[in-house]
This record gives C-alpha cells, structure tokens and sequence, in this order.
C-alpha cells in the first residue's frame, strides 16, 4: 500500500514539475518554432537534465517531419518520459495554456493593442532577437549531429537549395527536404552502414 501510494506521489509531483516548466517555456519564449530550440536545450538538457543532447537533436528531426509545432511535441515526449499519458497531456497542456491565455486577452481589444506605437516598436526589436535565436539553435544542432561525409554533404546540399529557392522564390515545399534526407539516413546508415557494423562485429567474434 504504502509502495502504491510512493508511487503516486511521485508521479503526481512529476507532473506538476513537467507542467510549470512547460507552462514557464511557453510563457518567456518569443519566435515559436525553432526559436524555441535553444531554450529547450538549456533548460530541458543543461539544467534539468531531463533529455539528452542526441535525443533532442532526434526529437527536432521528428518534429520537423510529422505535424505540429516543436515544443508541444517535445511536451508531449518529456511528459510521456517523466510520467506516462498523464504527463504528456500536462505537459503539452503547460506549453500551450500561456500562449493561449495571452492571445484571448488580446483579442479582445486586438486593433487597440496594435495600434499602441511601443508595442509595434516592441515587436521590430523582438523579430531581431529572434533571428539570432533561430541561428543559435541551427549551430548547437549542427554541433550534435554526425560528422561524417554523407551528414555535411547533406547539409551543404539543402542550404544551398533553400538558398536558390529562397533567392528566386521558387514554390518549393520543405517536406520534400525532409523526406530526402531521411530517404539518404535510410540507405546509408541502415543499409551502408549496419552492413559494416556487423562485419565489424563477426570480426570481433571470431577474435
């Protein structure tokens, strides 16, 4: 009994921990998106040490390749880790009840609050800011992954497409960046890769 109620316990405090800290990410974080990236990595892997770096790195991936924003899916992942079904839902639910409550407030006298000169002020100063954030987190996501031949030539490849696509406006959706480089992962390090892993240990094995 008394183990069922320990276990309780700190499953309720888990919840509670995943929720205000989601609730606080949502609340000080400006950009959305990936310029949530690098407040999620200082807080969820620095300091809480609730992810780890390659996990993150693996979370963004899928982030970026299945429907919804980054930090409602990394909410759902750390509440799900922490403490099951129940933690994913509060956790989610902490990152979207700021924006949320914000955004009714100001709906409701949304031409005044627009109209009010610091605050158009507010935002230019703000886009800026998140410019350098969202460039942040591409570095200390370029720091995490592989280093190998395929990795960089990769990466060098989809810059320069979206470059050309950005430069001359190309209609050009980015998904099908995404599904090549995971058609690429496919082939090389399931394939190519596992190939010489096992050659590797059948060597091993016979030593």
């Amino acid at each position: 009994m008394k183990t069922k109620k320990h276990h309780f316990k700190k499953t309720f405090i888990n919840i509670l921990k995943v929720f205000l800290e989601f609730f606080k990410l949502g609340l000080i974080s400006f950009g959305g998106g990936m310029a949530m990236v690098s407040m999620l990595e200082e807080e969820l892997v620095e300091k809480k040490k609730w992810v780890k770096k390659d996990e993150l790195v693996d979370m963004i991936a899928i982030s970026e390749s299945t429907p919804g924003p980054v930090a409602i899916n990394m909410a759902t992942y750390v509440g799900f880790n922490m403490a099951g079904v129940f933690g994913s839902i509060f956790a989610t639910l902490g990152v979207v009840l700021p924006s949320f409550i914000i955004i009714f407030v100001i709906s409701l006298f949304f031409e005044q609050f627009l109209s009010l000169t610091f605050v158009q002020y507010a935002f230019e100063g703000i886009q800026v800011a998140i410019v350098f954030i969202i460039f942040k987190a591409g570095i200390n996501l370029l720091k995490n992954i592989n280093k190998d031949p395929v990795a960089i030539t990769t990466f060098i490849l989809t810059m320069l497409i979206e470059i050309v696509i950005t430069i001359f406006a190309f209609e050009f959706s980015s998904i099908y960046l995404i599904l090549a480089g995971g058609i690429i992962g496919i082939i090389y390090y399931g394939l190519i890769k596992g190939r010489k892993l096992k050659k590797v240990k059948k060597k091993d094995e016979e030593k």
